[in-house]
C-alpha cells in the first residue's frame, strides 16, 4: 500500500472533484471524525490501523493537530481539543434551520412536558444540533454537538428510513451496529423493517434501543425540495413516557416537526 502522502492518481468520477483533494488533509479530516466517535480517546496506532494509513504518517497529522488546537494528547491517547469547542459553536449558530427550529423546540417541550431535540444528518451519523431542556431533573437527552448512531437512536432512524434507505446493507457493512443495549437492533433486516415501519407511521420510535429506561420518538423535517433535511423529537425516562403515550407523544411530535417543515418551505407536508 503507498504512504499516504504519494500522490493520489486521477479518478475519472467525480470528474474534477478529486484531482484537488490534499491526502494528508483528507485523512486528518477522517482522523478527527473517528476521534468524535471515540470520546476516550485512541492511540495513534489505532487510529492508523482503523483508517488503513501509516503510523509515522498518522503522528505526524496528530502532531500538528495538537500544535493547531484541534486535538490534544492525555495519557497516551488522543481526543479531540479545545478549538473544535469554538468552531462547532460557531457552526451550530450559523444553521438556519436551528434558528427557526428553536421557539418549536420550546413548544414541543410545553406540549410534552420533556426534552426537545433537533438533528441533522451528518455523515453515518444523527448530529443533534439544539436542545430544550425539560423542567424534570433527571434527563437524559444528548447535549447539542453529539453524534448518535442511526441505527438505534430516533433522530437516526428517521434518516435510515428517509434520508439513507437504498444504502441500509451499505451503511452497516462499514460500520457495524453497536449493541448498546439488550434492546439495540443491530441486523440489516430488523434495521430495513424498522425503517420501513419509520416511513409507513410518519415517526420513529427507539424504545430503550440507545440507552435503558430511555423512550424518544422522532418525526421528519422536510426542506422545500421535498427531501427530509432533519428530524425533531422529544427524549424521556420510560416511568414517564409509556407505552400507552406512544400515540399521544407521536401526534404532538409529528405536528411540531410538520410547522417547522413548513417553515423550511415544504408547503405540501401534511402531518
Amino acid at each position: 500500500m503507498p504512504a499516504a502522502s504519494s500522490p493520489r492518481p486521477a479518478s475519472p468520477a467525480p470528474a474534477g472533484d478529486e484531482r484537488y483533494v490534499i491526502p494528508n488533509l483528507r485523512n486528518a479530516c477522517r482522523i478527527l471524525k473517528v476521534l468524535g466517535r471515540h470520546p476516550d480517546g485512541l492511540k495513534a496506532a489505532d487510529l492508523a490501523r482503523d483508517l488503513k494509513i501509516p503510523v509515522t504518517t498518522t503522528l505526524r497529522i496528530m502532531t500538528t493537530l495538537c500544535l493547531e488546537g484541534l486535538a490534544r494528547k492525555v495519557d497516551g491517547r488522543f481526543e479531540l481539543g479545545p478549538v473544535l469547542i469554538q468552531l462547532g459553536n460557531a457552526a451550530l449558530a450559523g444553521t438556519e434551520i436551528r434558528e427557526q427550529a428553536l421557539p418549536l423546540l420550546q413548544k414541543l417541550t410545553q406540549l410534552t412536558d420533556e426534552t426537545a431535540h433537533l438533528a441533522i444528518p451528518c455523515d453515518d451519523r444523527a448530529l443533534i444540533v439544539a436542545v430544550q431542556d425539560s423542567p424534570h431533573p433527571l434527563r437524559a437527552a444528548s447535549r447539542p454537538g453529539f453524534l448518535a448512531e442511526l441505527h438505534c437512536s430516533s433522530t437516526g432512524k428517521v434518516f435510515l428510513a428517509f434520508v439513507h434507505r437504498e444504502r441500509i446493507a451499505e451503511l452497516m457493512a462499514a460500520s457495524p451496529p453497536t449493541r448498546r443495549t439488550p434492546l439495540t437492533q443491530t441486523t440489516v433486516p430488523a434495521i430495513r423493517k424498522e425503517a420501513d415501519l419509520t416511513r409507513k407511521r410518519g415517526f420513529s420510535l427507539d424504545n430503550e434501543e440507545f440507552n435503558p429506561g430511555v423512550r424518544c420518538l422522532a418525526a421528519p423535517v422536510f426542506g422545500s425540495d421535498g427531501q427530509v433535511v432533519a428530524a425533531i423529537g422529544i427524549t424521556a425516562a420510560t416511568v414517564r413516557f409509556t407505552e400507552a403515550r406512544v400515540p399521544e407523544i407521536a401526534a404532538k411530535v409529528r405536528s411540531v416537526a410538520a410547522e417547522l417543515s413548513r417553515l423550511m418551505g415544504h408547503a405540501e407536508h401534511r402531518a
